[in-house]
């Protein structure tokens, strides 16, 4: 049905100055991504585009840079020390827009590296556990080639492609990245437990990875007929789905599915949405569209930040001037909650970091970029408590973050904020 080749053969249709698009997340193919690595003394000036991704990334290899130059849609771990290192940039952009980036050929791909399952009788694959703005990528890329591995779940929805759409196979049957979630702390726990006691029964769920997601989801077991329309999820939803928490029953689209456009997990999660028709996989401008969003009544979004400052701006893509992040699908999903009836945006976070620094702050640090904008914000939530934002004034709003910062920091913040507007 289809002819492989080696990685090495297949990555030498990139040629210097080429811009090319790696699938994300767990999916990132690494066979293909080590190969091109491997030919940096052949490259010069070939522009890697790229979501995070799982894995290594050895083209972000400061001593690569004049073969390599990263440019980030979101910053992962293994990219970002190359804003510092200058072969790398980011590019702020709506997760629910980046394909649209590829289809108005805003930015035109020479080659789309993709990561799919061993295709069917009928010769389609699946692009497994990652589709966010593939698709659209291999609709623009003038060469798509794909990492074909017997171990990649092959999911429903959207991300079926057929042989034909790709230009060289690649059999690489290396394991999907996994990643494990650790225990809730104490924190994480109790703020877990005031988001929690926002989600009514029927509502549907949005929320991302991490000790705070977990702790929620650990706390919705007496919970009836929720939904999942998501951008990713990961492993804390499975048992919720087989005791029918989760059954999707009373969403307004997509009823009776668990929608996202990338997962990450222990395997376990990979063998659970293998051949799952509950679940659907869709590109990231169909999960993260507003309209679409706001369609599921009592929809409530869980997202974190940086810090925010007592007047509901929210910075969750950088540390002052530095970028950590990416605006991701914050903004897509705060606002479609806004617009559901019923429907509740929640941004929830720890009022200290690990160093004790305030997290709710008079004003955002110097340089600080505002993801979700102060009249976007509704339910703040820390350890200490929830702030309800929406319809409130400035003072009202002060008044309620100062409430649900840490103890040792409420006095300090609430006078640098009103010696600021004396100022």
């Amino acid at each position: 049905m289809y002819k492989s080749v080696s990685a090495e053969e297949a990555v030498k249709v990139i040629k210097s100055n080429n811009r090319v698009y790696i699938q994300a997340a767990a999916a990132a193919p690494q066979a293909l991504i080590k190969a091109m690595a491997n030919r940096h003394e052949e490259l010069r000036n070939v522009e890697v585009c790229q979501l995070h991704t799982e894995g290594e990334a050895p083209y972000a290899n400061p001593e690569l840079q004049e073969s390599f130059h990263v440019n980030s849609f979101f910053i992962g771990k293994n990219v970002r020390h190359t804003l510092k290192g200058g072969n790398g940039s980011y590019t702020p952009v709506f997760l629910s827009e980046l394909p649209l980036l590829f289809k108005r050929n805003i930015i035109d791909l020479d080659v789309a590296l993709i990561h799919v399952s061993v295709p069917d009788k009928h010769g389609y694959c699946s692009l497994g556990v990652s589709v966010e703005a593939t698709l659209a990528a291999i609709d623009n890329a003038k060469h798509v080639i794909a990492q074909v591995n017997r171990n990649m779940p092959r999911t429903h929805g959207a991300g079926i492609i057929h042989v034909s759409e790709i230009d060289l196979f690649v059999e690489s049957n290396e394991a999907i990245p996994t990643h494990d979630i650790a225990e809730p702390t104490v924190i994480e726990a109790k703020i877990g437990d005031y988001v929690a006691g926002l989600i009514e029964d029927r509502s549907t769920l949005q929320m991302g990875i991490g000790s705070i997601p977990n702790a929620v989801l650990t706390r919705l077991t007496n919970h009836r007929d929720l939904g999942l329309h998501t951008e990713m999820f990961s492993d804390g939803v499975i048992d919720l789905i087989l005791k029918d928490v989760i059954n999707g029953n009373y969403k307004g689209i997509n009823r009776g599915r668990a929608l996202a456009t990338f997962l990450i997990g222990s395997k376990r999660l990979y063998d659970y949405v293998d051949d799952n028709p509950f679940v659907e996989m869709r590109a990231s401008n169909y999960t993260n569209d507003v309209s679409i969003i706001k369609q599921n009544p009592k929809m409530v979004a869980i997202n974190s930040a940086i810090e925010v400052d007592v007047t509901g701006q929210v910075c969750a893509d950088s540390i002052g001037a530095h970028m950590y992040s990416g605006v991701g699908g914050q903004m897509d999903f705060i606002r479609g909650a806004s617009l559901s009836e019923g429907g509740k945006a929640i941004i929830a976070l720890p009022s200290i970091t690990k160093s004790g620094i305030s997290r709710i702050v008079p004003a955002l640090k110097p340089g600080a970029g505002v993801v979700t904008t102060r009249s976007h914000a509704h339910y703040i939530i820390t350890e200490y408590g929830i702030a309800n934002l929406y319809g409130k004034t400035i003072k009202e709003r002060v008044k309620a973050l100062v409430a649900i910062a840490h103890p040792e920091h409420r006095e300090a913040v609430d006078k640098q904020y009103f010696d600021l507007i004396k100022g």
